[in-house]
């Protein structure tokens, strides 16, 4: 009876963890990549990354020039989305974590090293403090891999005619993107497209399966 119970209480908590995975997946609506994007719900989303201009030190006339163009790339690109964000991890809640155990913490030994690492993460965040970065997105309804080349293809001339320096983000960039956007990690890029695939050798397992067949 003992054992029965123990295996139907891991089997409870193996569903209850799929369960939780299911919802957490469906919530963000997240999928998979395409060679030219990101794959979510019902289409693909494209993002171009723009460099920004040091507007403060143009002169007027030549802001106006810069407002101008993005007004024909908006009137190009109707249904383009306009995203800024921070182009590099934020530590304000590290820094709360510090801030807490320095206030519970006795030892004065600890509480100066707790102090070193909140001026460290301070000099870090004020470095990064205007690091952003401007991206256009495009979502495009199901289609083929030759349709979103074309329209990739097709939205970066237009932003680039107008004198934007722009550029097509590729998978290694999105998922740097989404581990910002997530506070998951500042090297999202290294991160494999499935939970645990790096701990498989499927061309090993490959080899295997054809030395079995033989």
């Amino acid at each position: 009876m003992k054992e029965k119970k123990k295996k139907a209480k891991k089997e409870n908590k193996r569903k209850g963890r799929s369960k939780k995975k299911a919802a957490l997946q469906a919530f963000l609506g997240l999928s998979d990549f395409t060679d030219y994007g990101l794959k979510a719900g019902s289409g693909t989303y494209l993002f171009f990354r723009v460099s920004p201009t040091n507007i403060s030190v143009l002169s007027r006339e030549s802001v106006e020039i810069k407002e101008r163009h993005l007004m024909m790339v908006l009137s190009a690109l109707p249904d383009i989305r306009i995203l800024c964000m921070d182009a590099a991890e934020r530590f304000d809640e590290n820094l709360r974590y510090l801030k807490e155990r320095s206030k519970e913490h006795p030892d004065p030994k600890v509480l100066r090293l707790l102090k070193k690492d909140m001026q460290f993460l301070d000099r870090m965040q004020i470095e990064m403090a205007t690091s952003r970065q401007f991206l256009f997105v495009k979502k495009m309804k199901e289609e083929n891999e030759a349709a979103e080349f074309a329209e990739a293809n097709r939205i970066e001339k237009i932003i680039a005619e107008q004198g934007f320096e722009v550029r097509r983000l590729k998978r290694a960039e999105i998922k740097r993107l989404l581990a910002i956007y997530f506070d998951a990690s500042l090297n999202g890029q290294a991160m494999p497209d499935f939970d645990g695939m790096q701990y498989f050798n499927l061309e090993g397992e490959e080899d295997d399966a054809m030395e079995t067949k033989k």
